[in-house]
């Protein structure tokens, strides 16, 4: 299988999801979007990961790739392609879907359980979601579900934290794929968001239980297995 992702800036790529498909056998091909890279052809791949980034989904003056990728995912979408979005790529896949994103009310950076909402169960991320998961945050937009999409489900900071549409396009507001590496290149690049709001951790609380990578990094795991990786 041909797995293409797009990256938004250096220090945030595919991380444990590399390994998965690595070990899988799959073909893995990049768009790094901040060196200007062009984008594939459609037909070129079977799956689209579209990564995080610190920048907003409308700072295309700031990004002006911003406007062409928005365009590359619906075709992608509409190309019946499989499509996971990560944080700013599940803020553009509802975007493209016709739901609005917005600044959260949360600024939301750590570590804070997922809770399912009981419809993910009519999809097949339902072995995935079957009990609250421990994720990883890391932003500040949030998004409604586009018309169709199934919730994935909520926490105490952010009421939507992912969608699946059609079966094949899933957004996860959260991070399955981080490591304790790229959990330091997230500290070490946007370190100036910890602010210490109320759902926003310290860098010691981020990093003091490296237990949680390991299971996060099962989920991820289960994620891409449910999926179809």
């Amino acid at each position: 299988m041909k797995i293409h992702y797009l990256q938004h800036v250096e220090f945030e790529n595919l991380a444990y999801f590399e390994q998965i498909f690595t070990k899988k056998g799959h073909d893995i091909s990049v768009t790094r979007q901040y060196l200007n890279e062009s984008l594939p052809k459609v037909e070129s791949f079977d799956w689209l990961v579209i990564m995080g980034g610190p920048m907003g989904i409308f700072d295309e003056q700031q990004y002006p790739w911003l406007a062409p990728e928005k365009h590359f995912i619906k075709s992608a979408i509409d190309s019946q392609k499989t499509v996971l979005g990560i944080c700013l790529g599940a803020q553009l896949l509802a975007h493209v879907l016709g739901a609005r994103v917005v600044p959260g009310e949360h600024r939301e950076i750590g570590w804070f359980d997922v809770i399912p909402h009981l419809r993910i169960r009519e999809t097949r991320l339902a072995p995935v979601f079957n009990q609250p998961i421990s994720a990883f945050h890391w932003h500040s937009d949030t998004f409604e579900i586009p018309e169709g999409a199934y919730s994935i489900g909520s926490t105490d900071a952010c009421s939507n934290q992912g969608f699946v549409f059609e079966d094949n396009v899933v957004a996860l507001q959260f991070h399955l794929e981080t490591t304790p590496a790229s959990a330091l290149a997230l500290i070490d690049n946007c370190g100036h968001e910890l602010d210490g709001s109320q759902y926003v951790q310290t860098t010691e609380e981020i990093k003091a239980n490296t237990d949680r990578f390991t299971t996060l990094n099962r989920s991820a795991t289960a994620l891409l297995e449910a999926m179809g990786a």
